[in-house]
């Protein structure tokens, strides 16, 4: 299907096709049967000016935006989803930078996060803050120019690799959601260490561990945004994330869907291949479909970001929800075309299976991305009735 990319969007997307295709995907199955940290494919998409893709050339990025950012991951995730959320994860980090950061805090961390130099991560998730996101129990208590920071974020994603973190923490403990501030960590600040590396079901080479703050002092002018106004800075960057993980979804159930094809042309049963049968075309028939409107639901609503649209929530919200319920969907269909062969780990569907599931998981479940939805489609409800009233 042609989406009427840009001619030089066209020369990202083949350019992340060819490095997912020659360096991601032969090395897919010993990264993740290692656990091992992508360093060797975060440098070639460093050398590639990909870390900046999504930034804006005043801060060393190449101008693009999440249109651009999806499409690299789209193309990474189709080889490995690890290494994809690995990438990233390093915009879903910078993000709030970009988005609340003073013109010094811009100018400070982002032409490093565009160079590749340094990568990002963004540490909302708590052990009692998950889907329930306001109840952050981190806290951050003003000492003259200072914050102290004291609690411990878990799951967080490049943890450990990364050198810069956005970390919500509270102010205000008893102000819950209204009581929390966004603020800019890094890596060797004292106070500041990392748990253990957690072993996963998928996305098995990237980095996932507890961030631990014991009197962890940070300069007052790491605030990002104003005081107690975290809480829509953490929203506010997962609605600009989700097209993302949209795409990281698209990538896995694309790649999943080739092999199952081509698996399935070279499958002989009854003397014929199994692609043959009605019954394997109707799955290649449905995959296909779903994830043609995966791609274009996600294209859609990252465009509405890049213009700069201001309410892009339910959007964002739909992508996201659609894209990782498909994933799901097409990755259990291919396995079922491989037969008992889809089962074992020698052959490469059941990796995608495992490193679909999380999509469907973090950065909001999808229970929660059926709330925003139902939310926002509600109030458009109610305004357009105040309208016709």
């Amino acid at each position: 299907m042609d989406y009427y990319l840009s001619e030089e969007l066209e020369m990202i997307r083949d350019l992340a096709r060819k490095i997912a295709t020659e360096m991601i995907a032969p090395r897919a199955a010993e990264l993740d049967e290692k656990e091992e940290f992508p360093w060797e494919i975060i440098n070639i998409l460093k050398e590639s000016d990909f870390m900046g893709v999504y930034l804006p050339e005043e801060y060393g990025g190449l101008g693009g935006g999440i249109l651009e950012l999806s499409v690299v991951v789209e193309e990474l995730s189709r080889a490995c989803g690890g290494v994809a959320v690995s990438y990233a994860a390093n915009a879903l980090g910078s993000f709030p930078i970009l988005l609340f950061g003073t013109e010094e805090q811009k100018k400070k961390y982002l032409p490093d996060v565009a160079s590749g130099e340094k990568l990002a991560a963004f540490a909302l998730t708590e052990s009692e803050a998950g889907s329930d996101a306001g109840n952050v129990k981190t806290t951050a208590k003003k000492d003259g120019d200072f914050y102290v920071l004291n609690g411990r974020k878990q799951w967080i994603t490049n943890g450990g690799e990364a050198d810069v973190y956005t970390v919500i923490a509270s102010v205000k403990p008893n102000k819950g959601a209204r009581g929390l501030s966004a603020f800019i960590v890094e890596k060797d600040t004292p106070g500041f260490s990392f748990g253990k590396k957690e072993k996963k079901m998928g996305i098995r080479c990237s980095s996932t561990r507890e961030l631990i703050f014991e009197d962890c002092r940070i300069p007052a002018e790491n605030l990002l945004g104003l005081e107690s106004r975290g809480f829509m800075v953490a929203m506010k960057t997962l609605d600009m994330a989700r097209p993302g993980v949209a795409a990281q979804a698209i990538g896995i159930a694309q790649g999943a869907l080739d092999h199952a094809i081509a698996f399935g042309m070279e499958r002989v049963q009854f003397g014929h291949a199994i692609t043959t049968y009605q019954a394997i075309k109707h799955k290649i028939a449905e995959c296909s479909t779903r994830i043609e409107a995966a791609r274009a639901l996600t294209y859609a609503t990252a465009k509405m970001i890049d213009k700069n649209e201001k309410n892009y929530s339910k959007e964002s919200a739909m992508c996201k929800l659609f894209a990782s319920d498909t994933a799901m969907f097409v990755t259990t269909e291919a396995i079922q075309i491989y037969g008992g062969h889809g089962y074992m780990r020698e052959y490469p569907v059941e990796k995608y299976f495992r490193d679909a599931k999380i999509t469907q998981i973090y950065e909001g479940t999808n229970e929660i991305q059926k709330n925003v939805i139902a939310n926002e489609a509600l109030r458009e409800a109610r305004k357009n009735r105040k309208k016709t009233n």
